[in-house]
């Protein structure tokens, strides 16, 4: 999932995606086949996906609710994102990709990317364009870790886990030493862990368990960030990012442009 809140379902139970047809272009990964009830009416997000629109929410325990920009994820790639896409290096992974419109845009480029989501509805539909992607958690076993060139983790996917330091380190593993992180921030300052559900205009009532999710802010993401190394921060459109160095960096690594 994309948006402010990001990708809720990421933080779901660890999925084990099937043997399926090999992702050319990465080796070692399988392509997983999009689960039966994909697109169950009772889920929310799913259906969201389908429709192409909202309105769809993040909603603490509290009653807040955090709108999701279903229609932008679902969209093709605008400029802000496309200049994101612009400072990717090498092989590309897109955490939490959601409907995929950030791995149609760099596939359509020519570049080496995979999108990991556990919502199968995510991945069918970034199949659908053209791009490689796997039912997984970032914290399921991954291919090629620890050689991935660039991790992106946009949309306010920072959240995923609701551990940003857990996260952190965890992408640090998949990334090469030296890798590029680029994460969207939240677009004010903030350093929130909570538990939220997903929830559409209708849902009144209980809908999914809550699972813990969190909102950062760039200066958060900095203070979590501790064996990384700042490479840029910018805002565009109202939207926040921040770039990162994993840790070992080689001497002379240059700076996200």
């Amino acid at each position: 999932m994309r948006g402010g809140g990001g990708t809720a379902t990421e933080v779901a139970a660890a999925h084990h995606p099937p043997t399926g047809e090999a992702v050319p272009g990465v080796p070692g990964v399988r392509e997983a086949p999009e689960a039966p009830g994909a697109w169950s009416a009772s889920d929310p997000y799913a259906t969201a996906l389908r429709t192409g629109r909202g309105p769809l929410f993040l909603r603490r325990a509290d009653g807040w609710l955090l709108p999701l920009d279903v229609e932008r994820w679902c969209a093709r790639a605008d400029a802000v994102d496309r200049a994101v896409l612009d400072r990717c290096e090498g092989a590309v992974l897109d955490v939490g990709c959601g409907p995929g419109r950030l791995v149609a845009e760099l596939a359509a480029r020519g570049r080496t990317v995979l999108g990991i989501d556990v919502s199968a509805a995510a991945v069918a539909r970034t199949v659908r364009l053209g791009g490689q992607a796997l039912r997984r958690s970032v914290f399921d076993p991954l291919p090629a870790e620890g050689r991935w060139d660039t991790v992106l983790l946009m949309d306010g996917n920072l959240g995923i886990g609701g551990d940003p330091r857990a996260l952190l380190d965890r992408l640090a593993r998949l990334l090469r030493p030296g890798g590029l992180l680029i994460a969207e921030t939240a677009p004010v300052d903030v350093d929130e862990r909570t538990h939220v559900q997903v929830v559409g205009v209708s849902d009144v009532g209980p809908t999914e368990s809550p699972f813990p999710w969190a909102r950062l802010g760039t200066a958060a993401l900095l203070r979590y960030a501790r064996g990384w190394t700042p490479a840029g921060a910018w805002t565009a459109d109202d939207r926040r990012f921040a770039a990162l160095r994993s840790r070992t960096a080689p001497a002379g690594g240059r700076r996200a442009r």
